[in-house]
């Protein structure tokens, strides 16, 4: 016998104060405890990560050489990166504590011999407790007497309230809709099934796309880089220069490769969308959500609350001969309450007509668990009594005479999904069934159109639900569904092709089936409402809570839908879509400047045996080009119509493209300098500056849109910051301020020749754009049957 089964059978009446008191320090408090990571804790880990590491580097290495000044400047860098993500930090704790504060708290419990009330967090396995009307069920127990309704929706998913009589179990978070009953617990805090759940909100976690994608960039980068760096430093150290003159050499060319900016890129491009969807009724609650938007390729749909209004309707009747509608409906009120919450009983009290009762109640007796039926007795016209029964078809046709085609109906009913209710009147010759009557919970009325709108985005719907095979089968069928609803044990390493959904789910089984997706290569999206729903809603790439959800199922989540309806779920995948490309463009933005600008400073090494640029022009040119050129995350785009998915190889190859075009450029600019102007050595990094300022400018220009730049508006913050990128290029060129000034005529000529760059950069836009081979890959979106990019 374990220690579950000691604790029931030793406490049949309760316990005493001693015994209670041993038993929560051996079980401990019946609450969800957390563990939440310190400000400070979380601070220093925004410093431990790829680019911040190569930012510190650089730290060290100018304070090696006593520029307190650069290093000042890059530790600022380092520190505004930190502080954007720090403030966007995920909501994995909200969800837990949320959790906590559903328990109920307090409880009445039979102590010493007496009722008493306590905090529900004292409760210990084999308490004596007391459910009644309202309550929230305090931990996981066994009725012991008494009867009582349980709405269970939110923790199984299961729409209609359940019947629980003695023996029966019921869940931690549950609410009593009717009745009273005494309970021995058997199961508190995280052993509960609610504590389950918690447990696997907290376990919860998936590395977003983006991240991947931003480690893969800088990853690339890194490679490229660190070889030509190593290669030139090489060769500066066998033609014999000293350490003073290679270390500003190896500085400038580390600065040269740091994407400073991207992930703060990364953030403010979801940051913005967020707020775009903000005025759409959508509240993003983690920014990665809106990150993985752009590339979610598969739906997992709760039915009850999220397809479906989470609420019982009477579908159809069937009367039997000899009655109508409107008489089998004023029966079935007959043997119903007047008032209360009982959601069948409601249903019933909706469709039924008032005018249509012909009978007058003198007597109810309220549904019985035992007898499976509910009874009234009532007074006809002439004044004769009359018994009216209602209940389960099976328990009905039990104990009245309801005939072969009702049985049949009944059979047809239930195979397409409905509940089905008889009711029967006592007549002279006996008990008959009056009808039938088929109760559902219906789609919503956006239902259909949002799945068929996500279809159209090429977006796959799985439904997921812990209602029977046949309900979820019919909720399929009306919501444009195609294929067959699978059963729970068939979710696993690989999810059949032709499945519509699952049904008989528990929360275990959705956690499950969104981490199996997930490892099929597919980028995840999770609707639901309820607790059931928290595990998976955490898991998912993009976690959706509709706006009846709970309060832990909206923690638990990246977006929360304000308004009725699942409208916003579109919003957030073209939202997403138009974060993705823009985060695409300056990802591959950022790989063509910094191959450009490393391999520029090779061949300026090679042309005139120094360093081409001086480490303080580096970090302004890092300042303003990185910087400024995070209005990206701003211009105007369009989204695609199809899931996006992450080619990281291929935008390096294309960035390998362009990037050895703008350096071409570059190094025929710097040579036109040494050659032909015979610049002083003084003058050469102003230029090589310059250069690299309109030459940045010039291919932004041309990756930002599909068309040809002249045929698409930028966004003014763009416009913007590429007027201040050149006016503080000129600035600096011009005026001498931290180089050797250069004349107008260079500076004018440097521009004309950047416009020749833009339309030689357009031509080979389109040759990349049309090329067969993956080059091109990187302006495509997921297609059917695309497998996960490496």
């Amino acid at each position: 016998m374990g220690i579950r089964e000691r604790i029931e059978v030793a406490s049949p009446t309760g316990l005493t104060t001693p015994e209670a008191q041993e038993r929560l320090r051996r079980c401990g408090l019946n609450e969800i405890a957390h563990e939440e990571a310190g400000l400070a804790r979380r601070a220093i880990g925004k410093f431990w990560a790829p680019v911040p590491w190569l930012l510190e580097v650089a730290v060290l290495l100018e304070l090696s050489l006593g520029k307190t000044l650069e290093a000042g400047i890059i530790a600022l860098l380092v520190v505004f990166n930190a502080a954007i993500a720090l403030v966007q930090e995920g909501r994995a704790q909200a969800a837990l504590a949320t959790l906590g504060k559903r328990l109920a708290l307090s409880a009445s419990v039979h102590r010493d011999g007496v009722w008493q009330r306590i905090p529900a967090k004292e409760i210990v396995p084999g308490d004596l407790i007391r459910l009644s009307l309202g309550a929230v069920v305090p931990a996981d127990a066994r009725l012991t007497a008494g009867e009582v309704l349980i709405d269970q929706s939110m923790l199984t998913g299961e729409s209609a309230p359940v019947e629980a009589g003695l023996g029966a179990a019921v869940c931690s978070g549950a609410m009593v809709r009717r009745g009273e009953a005494e309970a021995i617990v058997t199961a508190t805090g995280t052993r509960t099934r609610f504590g389950r759940t918690a447990e696997l909100v907290r376990t919860a976690h998936v590395a977003g796309t983006q991240q991947k994608a931003v480690l893969r960039v800088v990853r690339n980068l890194a490679v490229f880089n660190g070889l030509t760096i190593i290669g030139v430093s090489g060769w500066a150290w066998s033609l014999g220069l000293s350490l003073g003159d290679i270390e500003p050499l190896v500085l400038t060319s580390v600065l040269a490769s740091i994407p400073v900016a991207l992930p703060a890129t990364f953030t403010m491009a979801a940051a913005l969308a967020a707020h775009t969807l903000t005025r759409l009724g959508v509240l993003p609650t983690r920014l990665s959500a809106l990150d993985e938007a752009g590339t979610m390729d598969v739906l997992c749909s709760d039915k009850t609350g999220t397809l479906t209004r989470n609420e019982l309707r009477v579908a159809m009747t069937r009367p039997a001969p000899g009655f109508d509608e409107a008489g089998l409906l004023a029966l079935a009120a007959l043997a119903s309450t007047e008032t209360g919450s009982d959601p069948v009983d409601a249903a019933i009290r909706s469709a039924a007509r008032p005018a249509a009762q012909p009978l007058h109640r003198i007597a109810f007796k309220p549904f019985d668990p035992e007898t499976k039926r509910a009874e009234a007795r009532a007074l006809d016209t002439d004044g004769h009594e009359r018994r009216v029964m209602k209940g389960a078809f099976a328990a009905i046709a039990g104990a009245a005479d309801a005939g072969a085609a009702l049985h049949r109906e009944a059979r047809m009913l239930e195979a397409r999904g409905h509940r089905v209710l008889a009711v029967a009147l006592d007549t002279p010759l006996g008990a008959r069934v009056a009808g039938l009557i088929a109760l559902s919970d219906p789609p919503r009325t956006d239902a259909a159109t949002l799945v068929g709108r996500l279809k159209e985005s090429g977006v796959r719907v799985l439904m997921v639900t812990g209602d029977a095979p046949g309900t979820a089968q019919a909720v399929a069928r009306a919501v444009g569904l195609t294929g067959r609803v699978c059963e729970a044990g068939a979710i696993g390493a690989r999810i059949p092709g032709d499945c519509a959904g699952f049904a008989g789910v528990l929360p275990e089984d959705k956690f499950n089936l969104v981490r199996s997706l997930q490892k099929s290569g597919h980028t995840v999206g999770m609707c639901g409402d309820g607790v059931n729903d928290a595990p998976a809603l955490r898991q998912a790439h993009m976690g959706i809570a509709v706006s009846s959800a709970t309060d832990v199922a909206k923690a638990a989540a990246g977006l929360v839908l304000t308004e009725p309806g699942l409208g916003g779920v579109i919003a957030a995948i073209e939202e997403g879509r138009k974060a993705f490309r823009r985060v695409q463009i300056y990802a591959l933005n950022s790989i063509i400047k910094k191959v450009v600008t490393v391999s520029f400073i090779a061949v300026g090494f090679a042309m005139t045996r120094q360093a081409i640029l001086t480490p303080l022009l580096m970090i302004v040119l890092l300042v303003v080009g990185d910087l400024l050129a995070m209005a990206i995350a701003t211009d105007r785009v369009t989204p695609s119509r199809t899931p996006n998915v992450w080619r990281v190889n291929a935008l390096t190859r294309a960035g390998l493209a362009f990037g050895t075009a703008q350096l071409a450029f570059a190094s025929a600019v710097l040579a036109v300098g040494i050659f032909s102007l015979h610049l002083p050595a003084d003058a050469r990094p102003t230029l090589a500056f310059l250069t690299l300022v309109f030459g940045n400018q010039a291919t932004i220009y041309v990756i930002r849109a599909r068309r040809a730049p002249w045929k698409t508006r930028p966004g003014r913050w763009l416009v913007a910051a590429s007027l201040a990128d050149v006016a503080i290029g000129v600035a600096v060129a011009a005026t001498g301020w931290l180089a050797m000034p250069l004349s107008w005529a260079v500076i004018s000529g440097l521009l004309a020749a950047s416009l020749v760059l833009l339309f030689a950069l357009e031509g080979l836009r389109r040759i990349v754009r049309h090329a067969p081979t993956s080059l091109s890959a990187y302006n495509r979106t997921r297609r059917e049957g695309d497998a996960p990019s490496p």
